[in-house]
């Protein structure tokens, strides 16, 4: 039996998915839910001998179960650790251990597990209550690594192997591999390799001088996904995904057009319209996930996004320091725990404001027609706006044309 990600350890249980490879005289390599008593738990990347008892998937969770190509659960009653796995998967799980413990070293409580849920997208060890709160606020996907994350380890990666004065070619090697690794380290999961494999594309592209297409690298992750799981088109994690990207392309350029004329920076009007854009996308597949949608998704994520990034490289830097200047990293972990204090705060204050988030059908049914009557009047005053523009750039070339025009 192998381990495979990081335990989620209950009130009663610990779970955990894992690999069978061997039961009995088979060797079924076939995926499992280890379901183990409560207390220890063994980590991610552990081989293990156990005695259980097999049996399907039953309640609320054999859906989600069967989607990850899951169809058992063994309900462990005995184990014991006889090795760690090896290879690729084994280089993950070192960079997954490394990470978890160096860069929160000297932290604790709700600061570490919130910076250790934002840096590795593990949620283990959070109290009940604050992942409500970050789920009403719209902010829970800070807890997971999304295309974000995976985004800025290639950045930093990047920057850090050219700044050693390396060559871009070799950079852009050393960067997929950062990726490469951090992906390992975060799961498989259908975010992460959408982000993965969309990084991939764009220094592919670079090294053969071709043209990015973004439209390209988000269909290509979605192809790599359902021809590794076709079941994933019914997970969640998959269906936010690309629907927030997808969004992010559509209405993010319309909202930043729309704020032009406003006293906003634009930076500040690219983060409101990718806020918007990921909370009209996502809506209506949180609703039929999880039967509820967030309100202040928008303001939530102006005010607490912002500082993930700068959150997630100083960890990656706090994990470096580690080894060999530990009262430096500790005091790096010591500033990243304040960034962990703020966005734990956003998710408190934004969730707890009254009528943060709509859990009756009958709500969700106003707000998607108030979101519907709204994302027709933008679109009609978007195209209104562009033609006005059209117009004004054909007046203006019959202009130039008119006055460079030879005299008669």
């Amino acid at each position: 039996m192998e381990t495979e990600e990081p335990p989620r350890v209950g009130r009663f249980d610990v779970r955990m998915r894992a690999l069978v490879l061997r039961w009995g005289a088979l060797r079924p390599h076939e995926p499992v839910l280890l379901q183990l008593p409560a207390g220890r738990a063994p980590p991610q990347g552990t081989r293990l001998s156990l005695v259980g008892i097999l049996r399907p998937p039953s309640g609320p969770t054999a859906a989600w179960l069967r989607h990850q190509g899951v169809h058992v659960v063994l309900h462990v009653k005995q184990w014991r650790v006889i090795g760690r796995r090896g290879g690729v998967a084994g280089l993950g799980d070192a960079v997954q251990r490394w990470l978890a413990a160096d860069s929160t070293v000297g932290l604790r409580g709700e600061r570490q597990s919130v910076l250790r849920a934002i840096v590795l997208g593990n949620a283990q060890g959070m109290d009940d209550s604050l992942l409500a709160r970050f789920r009403a606020s719209g902010l829970y996907h800070v807890l997971a690594v999304d295309g974000l994350k995976v985004a800025t380890v290639a950045a930093a990666a990047l920057a850090l192997a050219r700044f050693a004065g390396i060559a871009r070619v070799a950079a852009e090697l050393a960067a997929l591999a950062a990726v490469g690794a951090y992906t390992l380290a975060a799961g498989l999961h259908p975010s992460v390799v959408r982000a993965a494999v969309a990084a991939a594309l764009g220094s592919l592209a670079w090294m053969t001088a071709r043209d990015r297409d973004r439209w390209h690298a988000l269909l290509v992750g979605a192809l790599v996904l359902l021809a590794w799981n076709p079941m994933f088109v019914l997970d969640a994690g998959f269906e936010l995904s690309f629907a927030a990207v997808a969004a992010i392309f559509v209405v993010t350029p319309r909202v930043v057009r729309a704020l032009a004329g406003h006293p906003v920076p634009r930076p500040f009007a690219q983060l409101i319209g990718v806020s918007t854009a990921c909370g009209l996308a996502t809506a209506p597949v949180t609703w039929f996930q999880f039967h509820q949608v967030s309100l202040v998704t928008v303001p939530a994520n102006v005010v607490g996004v912002p500082v993930v990034a700068e959150m997630l490289v100083l960890a990656l830097m706090t994990a470096a320091t580690a080894p060999v200047a530990p009262p430096l990293a500790r005091a790096l972990a010591h500033v990243n725990g304040w960034g962990a204090a703020f966005v734990a705060g956003c998710a408190r204050f934004f969730g707890g404001l009254p009528g943060a988030q709509v859990t009756s059908p009958a709500g969700a049914a106003a707000l998607a027609a108030c979101a519907l009557l709204v994302a027709a009047y933008a679109w009609h005053r978007g195209g209104d706006g562009a033609e006005a523009g059209l117009s004004a750039l054909r007046q203006r070339l019959a202009e130039d044309r008119s006055r460079l025009a030879p005299p008669p």
